[in-house]
């Protein structure tokens, strides 16, 4: 194979209580990607539809996390990499790990798959450092391995997969302003009292839990964050009207998507998803913000070939 064309999904990361270590995979939402393999050694980023981005590598997230799996390869060929960009960066849910972790599982698979998708992750994080200025990989996991995913370790590097419950359902409306991951970082706090980290495990653990036995009411209840949404929740408008609107049509909780501005809602079915997404409409109509809204089934795959 000398070429290969891919969707590449948005995200959802955090999930509310799961900062840094949990993200979800949508299916309705994403970039598309074309690699070619070519005689010339190394990475380049020959055309970006969509958004002003960098053609240059090194400045590049699909291109740094590109490099950084060339460096571990040594392949005997380069790339060539174009994309259309669908997802807006600064939205929230994953524009940049969309980028990282398609570049890195394109090449692969031109490759021949030498490496397996979990020990791509390593190789997206890469990107997702240039962007944010942590490498973070609660977006390109799930991205690359679809449906939830727990980084249960940084050092060493642990995913966990974990399949969504059929009836799971993702609502994110993205009010149309910009908030830079490094921004929205610069936010947060270094220590935290005892009393809320205790909260915030208990939430965590609930959210596993229900994801596993699929109970839609003890993710519905575990979805609480009590150390970053306090903070970061300040910087989007509307923000505990929007959460609270969704859950009065019928999901079952929600939260600040990623970083930000997006929020989010989990709901079982899509009749209740999309009630959630009208009820969300109107906080932002009645203060003329523009929005773009998302209703999407969990993504099981990541990635697909197109």
């Amino acid at each position: 194979m000398e070429e290969i064309k891919l969707f590449c999904p948005a995200t959802i990361a955090n999930v509310s209580c799961g900062f840094d270590v949990l993200g979800l995979c949508l299916d309705s939402t994403g970039d598309e990607m074309t690699i070619r393999k070519s005689a010339e050694k190394g990475i380049r980023i020959t055309e970006i539809i969509g958004a002003d981005l960098p053609l240059e590598t090194e400045k590049n997230v699909a291109g740094v996390a590109a490099l950084s799996l060339l460096e571990a390869l040594q392949p005997y060929c380069g790339f060539d990499i174009s994309f259309t960009k669908k997802i807006k960066a600064g939205s929230g849910i994953g524009s940049s790990a969309a980028s990282a972790a398609g570049a890195v599982f394109g090449i692969n698979h031109l490759l021949g798959n030498p490496l397996s998708t979990k020990e791509l992750v390593f190789h997206a994080m890469q990107g997702e450092k240039l962007a944010s200025g942590s490498a973070h990989a609660d977006n390109v996991a799930p991205a690359l391995l679809g449906g939830f995913t727990l980084v249960r370790s940084y050092e060493p590097l642990d995913i966990i997969a974990i399949k969504a419950p059929a009836e799971l359902y993702a609502t994110v409306i993205h009010p149309q302003i910009e908030l830079k991951t490094k921004d929205a970082r610069s936010v947060l706090r270094e220590n935290i009292s005892l009393k809320k980290a205790t909260i915030q495990c208990g939430n965590i653990a609930g959210l596993i839990s229900g994801l596993y036995t699929e109970d839609y009411y003890l993710i519905g209840r575990s979805l609480h964050d009590e150390l970053v949404e306090p903070v970061r929740s300040i910087l989007i408008p509307k923000f505990a009207e929007l959460k609270a609107a969704a859950i009065a049509a019928g999901a079952l909780g929600g939260g600040i998507s990623g970083s930000g501005p997006s929020v989010f809602a989990l709901s079982k079915g899509r009749e209740n998803a999309e009630k959630a997404a009208q009820a969300m409409k109107v906080i932002l109509e009645e203060i003329n913000v523009p929005f773009e809204v998302h209703v999407s089934a969990i993504n099981p795959t990541g990635i697909k070939i197109l």
